[in-house]
């Protein structure tokens, strides 16, 4: 007999069970306000507030947006940044109108 493990949440069904930081939202937002165009890490860092901190940043604030909206949600563009997936618009208007 197996027990199965705890059941896990389904973004796509209540993508509202993930929570971003403050960080993550600003990144989100711009992505959102950038849909369907590729924006630069440096652009994205400067229209999110990160400037200041290390030009990675954005790349791992990008790994919780997409354990938040799945791993297709945002588009790595070699060699010119990323872009919000069509598919993933709705959530991640959901996640960012959830700001509590």
């Amino acid at each position: 007999m197996s027990t199965a493990g705890p059941a896990l949440p389904d973004r796509h069904t209540n993508p509202l069970v993930y929570r971003l930081g403050e960080q993550e939202q600003s990144v989100l937002s711009v992505l959102l306000a950038h849909r369907g165009r590729v924006i630069s890490r440096r652009e994205l860092s400067r229209r999110a507030g990160l400037a200041n901190l290390s030009e990675r940043r954005c790349d791992s604030l990008l790994v919780a947006i997409r354990r938040a909206l799945g791993p297709q949600s945002v588009v790595t563009v070699r060699s010119r940044g990323w872009m919000l997936s069509d598919e993933a618009i709705d959530d991640a208007f959901a996640l960012t109108s959830d700001r509590a």
